[in-house]
């Protein structure tokens, strides 16, 4: 029996595209800001907490949801002495965009970000702790999971009124920064200095740190450490081991990447790895 300050993660390998986690006592949580590959959706159980999402800042307690869109930066963190207990799920926007288009909620095929941080609505938050207590049990196949999934997200996303599409400029704007930001991807276990990433794009190393940071709610050297550990999480779940993970993906060594890790996580590799058994 795992201690309830300890996360519990439910993944199954028939449904790749969704991941769930479970944390019952999060009053020591604390998350650095950090960003997501997939769209994210948390439902607070017990407690208080502050949650920042790119620079709105708000107030969320029992009975709120949090919504995350993909890459934007966040982060959710208990108010002192606060019995903080919350589920957090993760789900790959291309699955969930192919989902929207053919149920009819939305009337393109690509991903278009939900438009709300926070939702509070009793009887949708309701429905998704419910969800996420089904998830974990073996009570469904996999198959009746997947139509559990599928029914309370267009639920939700008929609520959000997605069907008109964003602008496509409040997606991806025209700057410069986005190159900056995608070479950082492709070349995160690089450990290349801002000096030379700078030059590279035409910057000065101060404008570079203090305009990506104003974009993007982090500096270059924390966007390319929140990189590595996405591709870390991606190779935890593949069975990778924890000492290959850490040394493959750049850092000086295990304690290194075990720390970072749990900074962005809030869970250690390993308690990460380990996924519920029903």
């Amino acid at each position: 029996m795992l201690p309830t300050t300890h996360p519990i993660f439910w993944r199954d390998p028939e449904l790749p595209f969704v991941e769930l986690r479970q944390v019952l006592d999060g009053r020591k949580v604390t998350y650095a800001p950090h960003s997501h590959q997939q769209w994210s959706i948390g439902a607070i159980l017990a407690g208080q907490s502050e949650f920042i999402c790119e620079d709105r800042l708000h107030q969320v307690t029992h009975g709120n949801l949090v919504l995350m869109n993909p890459d934007e930066v966040h982060a959710c963190n208990p108010k002192q002495n606060s019995a903080w207990a919350y589920y957090m799920m993760h789900i790959d926007k291309n699955w969930l965009a192919a989902l929207l288009f053919e149920s009819g909620v939305t009337k393109q095929q690509n991903w278009q970000g939900s438009r709300l941080d926070t939702v509070l609505l009793p009887q949708l938050y309701q429905d998704f702790v419910i969800l996420c207590q089904n998830l974990m049990t073996n009570t469904f196949t996999a198959a009746q999971k997947r139509t559990l999934l599928s029914s309370y997200f267009v639920q939700l996303f008929t609520y959000l009124d997605c069907v008109e599409p964003l602008h496509e400029q409040t997606l991806l704007p025209e700057n410069k920064l986005y190159q900056v930001a995608n070479y950082l991807n492709e070349h995160c276990f690089e450990d290349q200095s801002i000096n030379t990433i700078s030059t590279l794009f035409g910057f000065s190393s101060s404008y570079l740190v203090r305009a990506f940071k104003r974009h993007f709610n982090m500096t270059p050297h924390a966007y390319r450490l929140n990189r590595r550990i996405q591709l870390g999480q991606q190779a935890l779940k593949q069975g990778q081991p924890i000492a290959s993970i850490a040394h493959s993906a750049g850092f000086s060594d295990q304690a290194h990447f075990q720390r970072v890790f749990k900074q962005r996580v809030a869970a250690t590799p390993e308690q990460y790895r380990r996924t519920l058994s029903l």
